[in-house]
């Protein structure tokens, strides 16, 4: 079966995910430039450099059913929102298949911590996932992340992921071992309203 090709950009209430253009790298480099934020990630902090890189690598990630097998999407503020003037881009989040299996695949977000508080990230991801179950009708999500990471581990929780695993020590990073936290969706898990 062949699906429609995906809309882009999505849009949210306040929020626009969509594809990403070169000019991104200067704009997401004091997000991913971050000790705080690469902390977590599997990267350093991002040089200038590194983001350029980073998000040509990105561009051609345009959906699950693509050469890349990927789903790369930018996150920015709609215009005309309180306290934020124009719109700003706050992260980015992506989601890419496991494996062989069309059915399964893994989901990730960054935000600008910055941007925290307000409810941004659950509606980036909860849109993420519409589009992974409503679009692509794929079978199963899974977030994976760093144990100490608990932002990303209380968010899984607040879009409905479910709590699956905690792997001791099972990924070397950055000099140590650190835990996994597995989350996981199944489409019959969805709530739609």
């Amino acid at each position: 079966m062949t699906l429609p090709e995906l809309t882009l950009p999505l849009t949210t209430d306040r929020l626009i995910l969509r594809a990403y253009r070169e000019s991104d790298a200067e704009a997401l480099l004091p997000i991913y430039s971050r000790e705080d934020v690469a902390r977590f990630l599997l990267c350093d902090p991002w040089t200038a450099e590194e983001s350029r890189t980073e998000i040509s690598k990105r561009i051609p990630k345009t959906g699950l059913d693509t050469e890349s097998r990927a789903l790369s999407l930018v996150i920015e503020t709609k215009d005309g929102l309180d306290d934020i003037e124009g719109s700003v881009i706050i992260g980015d989040l992506g989601i890419w298949l496991n494996g062989e299996s069309a059915d399964k695949a893994e989901i990730g977000w960054v935000l600008n911590p910055a941007a925290g508080g307000h409810g941004f990230a659950s509606e980036a991801a909860t849109a993420m996932l519409n589009v992974a179950f409503d679009h692509y009708g794929l079978h199963r999500v899974i977030a994976q992340m760093d144990a100490r990471n608990t932002a990303s581990a209380k968010l899984a929780t607040r879009i409905g992921m479910h709590q699956e695993a905690h792997l001791r020590q099972d990924w070397w990073t950055k000099g140590e071992w650190s835990d996994t936290l597995i989350f996981g969706m199944l489409s019959s898990d969805r709530q739609v309203a």
